[in-house]
């Protein structure tokens, strides 16, 4: 059980049988009656944003969450195929529950997947990830890296913006969380 005391961003909590977690909280100590927690809180299973007001010291559950590293394998259609680490064991996922992730996925990645009461629920892919450039426009004589920005389709399928400079093969380092592009790699 968490306190309202223990609460902070990015804090799991179950509420009403659904995994939660902490997006924003916020301590409330008016001048009259007790103090209270405001909270926006997101589903872990629906991805919805709920706004919750707990009393000071109200105890809330602890999710039954479990994270596994585990490797992408393969897509067979709209499914994708994982293994776990440890057990070699496989299992499929849906592009919907495979999220955002499935811009950034290259064979053999290694991906955390959240399960809640042994289900699936959640996929995060590294926080920097290595792609090669599949197609952009070609560059021009002349253009520096302070210049403007141009769309380019990464191996993945991802569509990011990159520096004039950059052409097709190069392979560049991309943050997931923001989908930008960070350098180019030699």
């Amino acid at each position: 059980m968490y306190s309202t005391a223990e609460f902070r961003k990015g804090l799991k909590i179950e509420l009403d049988g659904a995994p939660y977690i902490i997006v924003e909280f916020q301590h409330v100590k008016p001048g009259k009656g007790g103090a209270f927690v405001r909270t926006k809180l997101k589903n872990l299973l629906t991805g919805r944003v709920l706004d919750q007001t707990f009393r000071s010291g109200e105890r809330v559950k602890k999710p039954d969450l479990m994270e596994k590293e585990m490797q992408y394998l393969y897509k067979d259609g709209d499914s994708y195929c994982l293994m776990d680490n440890e057990t070699y064991e496989q299992i499929m996922l849906s592009g919907e529950q495979m999220g955002d992730a499935v811009l950034y996925l290259t064979e053999n990645m290694n991906l955390q997947v959240l399960f809640f009461n042994q289900q699936p629920v959640a996929v995060e892919v590294p926080n920097f990830v290595e792609l090669t450039v599949a197609q952009t426009d070609p560059g021009l004589r002349g253009d520096t890296a302070s210049g403007g920005t141009k769309p380019a389709t990464l191996e993945s399928g991802a569509v990011i913006q990159v520096p004039l400079f950059i052409n097709e093969g190069d392979r560049l380092k991309v943050d997931t969380r923001t989908g930008t592009y960070i350098e180019r790699l030699k």
